[in-house]
């Protein structure tokens, strides 16, 4: 049983690391949206010239950064919650609280959205959906494409977050990590 728990603790420190790496990635989009839309207000008011491309370039990135970030997010304990009476909760309490949200909300909502957007997804990809902009981005698809990215990665986060909290309440808690701490992210 020890050794299934160091299995389990293991796996939560493979997908977290995972997580933290590809928030760390997503960041950098964050700041090559930014110097790109300075660019597009420069070229607009400083030499009236502007790019269809780099304006959807803007939008295609700000998309790309929350859906790849959702599953940081979450494990950073950043996300949208009401934690009324949360925040008061036992460390036992808040485990079976967050394995009972992964086991009804979060996985068969994020479950759903990977179903139901694979066709559209799929379809995009078949006739290399590009923008309705002759002057824009030619890689709508693409864009599309992180939908389905977006729930795997924030399914495989909250498996971390599960497993976390079955270790928990099995008495076998994860030891404290940098990996898991959002302070130590930045």
């Amino acid at each position: 049983m020890r050794n299934q728990h160091a299995r389990i603790a293991q796996l939560v420190g493979i997908i977290d690391r995972f997580t933290l790496l590809s928030g760390h990635w997503v960041a950098w989009l964050l700041m090559v949206m930014v110097i790109i839309q300075s660019l597009v207000v420069v070229f607009r008011y400083g030499f009236d010239s502007g790019s269809i491309a780099w304006q959807e370039s803007v939008t295609y990135l700000h998309a790309a950064i929350f859906l790849l970030g959702a599953a940081y997010t979450l494990q950073c304990d950043e996300h949208v919650r009401v934690d009324i009476f949360y925040r008061d909760f036992s460390p036992v309490k808040k485990a079976k609280v967050n394995l009972l949200g992964f086991v009804c909300f979060l996985l068969p909502m994020y479950g759903y959205i990977i179903w139901e957007s694979l066709g559209y997804v799929l379809q995009a990809w078949s006739v290399k959906e590009s923008s309705s902009n002759s002057d824009g981005l030619h890689e709508v698809y693409l864009l599309k494409t992180l939908i389905p990215v977006f729930a795997s990665m924030l399914i495989l986060q909250g498996l971390a977050e599960a497993l976390r909290s079955f270790l928990v309440l099995s008495g076998q808690p994860l030891p404290a990590s940098d990996d898991h701490d959002p302070a130590a992210a930045i």
